[in-house]
């Protein structure tokens, strides 16, 4: 990072590593191992971004049912406390939980990420305890930390667009826009849930799980907020011989993580496509921009996270040509720029990933990153895009569109 000169680094904190069972005083072994990162970064002229929560549970809290019970919104709120009391004085960016959606739909609705369950009502209940835990983690954080330090949240919101005008289609945009969208930044940033999706989900639930004082608590004060993207959703009502929701992106499964809507239908989304099948299309990202700056006016955002997976290979010179990653960040990095010249307040961009990683349910085998990770020796060699990224990132202008690499 240091000789790509980038000035900022998202990582995630490991809740297992520093509270192994979720609970008690932590494992400082664990805890040291994100000082020195943290003085390794810093010594490097690099700004940590420290993310507390990106689905790694502790077992144990999984055993003791999970998100969809309510106790663990209190565990969450003391691992908070743990981490921004060990690294607060030298760590002024902090996100609560990344992307809650993955964690509470895909985690226990369709069941394509750990936990693998599939039960459309411990869904909900996960989403809300979420929230709830979001709000705890706030007030834990700035109750040990600076008052200088920033926190936030972390939302991957779609971008749901209709297949047609049709009431029917702009239904279906409704419906899914609440349970993609609304179930956290209503109660984040409005302080309650959408009535159409009470509405819609009142077949599965009447939200008993919901407290008093549940909404205020969720409604903390921000100081900035993440947004992840990486493709558009396109949906209609579904024909009366439709199988339900599957074509979403978010891998395959027999149950869906769109509680109460199988009357939905998800399309493909035109346009070329990366690794993971997703369409590139920059333009989601500049609107999903403007509608938080209106959704949130006056609250600073970042992207936290947008890249690609490309099927990148190694070259007979011990380089790596990714032009498709280049074309892919010069357009979503114009869309940035676009939405700041509208009048969006985007204080930086984080790219998914700056290296090779381990990519959940698809393992090792999807490649997201700007650097070159050999893993049977875990070498690591900047592709053309670190390059091109890296000039974006020091100048402050995109650089045209060619292949570098060096």
């Amino acid at each position: 990072m240091a000789e790509l000169g980038l000035n900022a680094y998202r990582f995630s904190i490991s809740w297992s590593r520093v509270q192994p069972t979720g609970r008690g005083p932590a494992v400082q072994k664990g805890l040291d191992f994100y000082r020195r990162l943290v003085d390794e970064l810093l010594s490097k002229g690099i700004k940590p971004a420290v993310t507390l929560y990106h689905w790694d549970l502790p077992q144990e809290l999984e055993d003791a049912g999970g998100w969809p019970e309510r106790d663990i919104v209190h565990r969450f709120a003391d691992y908070a406390r743990i981490v921004g009391e060990a690294l607060g004085d030298r760590v002024e960016q902090w996100i609560t939980l990344n992307e809650p959606w993955c964690s509470a739909f895909l985690g226990y609705g369709s069941g394509v990420h750990a936990p693998g369950r599939t039960d459309p009502v411990a869904a909900l209940r996960a989403a809300h305890h979420l929230n709830v835990a979001h709000g705890l983690g706030v007030s834990a954080l700035r109750s040990v930390m600076p008052a200088r330090n920033s926190v936030a949240v972390s939302l991957n919101p779609s971008m749901v667009r209709p297949f047609s005008d049709s009431p029917e289609d702009l239904a279906a945009v409704r419906k899914i826009d609440d349970m993609a969208n609304g179930v956290f930044h209503g109660p984040m940033l409005h302080g309650a849930y959408p009535e159409t999706l009470f509405a819609a989900t009142s077949s599965l639930t009447d939200w008993s799980f919901v407290l008093d004082g549940d909404m205020a608590i969720a409604n903390q004060p921000l100081d900035a907020l993440g947004l992840n993207y990486y493709s558009p959703t396109l949906v209609s009502a579904a024909a009366e011989d439709a199988a339900g929701p599957r074509a979403d992106g978010h891998g395959e499964s027999d149950h869906s993580p769109w509680p109460a809507a199988d009357d939905v239908m998800f399309h493909q989304t035109p346009g070329d496509r990366t690794e993971m099948g997703w369409t590139v299309d920059p333009t989601g990202l500049h609107e999903l921009i403007m509608r938080y700056t209106r959704e949130a006016p006056g609250l600073p955002l970042y992207v936290t996270e947008n890249g690609a997976a490309y099927d990148d290979k190694m070259d007979a010179d011990g380089r790596v040509h990714d032009p498709e990653r280049i074309a892919y960040l010069h357009g979503h990095l114009r869309a940035v720029r676009r939405a700041i010249t509208e009048g969006a307040d985007v204080r930086g961009y984080f790219l998914w990933s700056l290296m090779d990683n381990f990519e959940w349910a698809y393992g090792y085998g999807k490649r997201f990153g700007a650097v070159y990770v050999d893993y049977a020796t875990l070498a690591r060699t900047p592709k053309s895009s670190a390059y091109w990224y890296a000039q974006a990132a020091k100048t402050g202008a995109l650089p045209p569109l060619v292949t570098t690499t060096s």
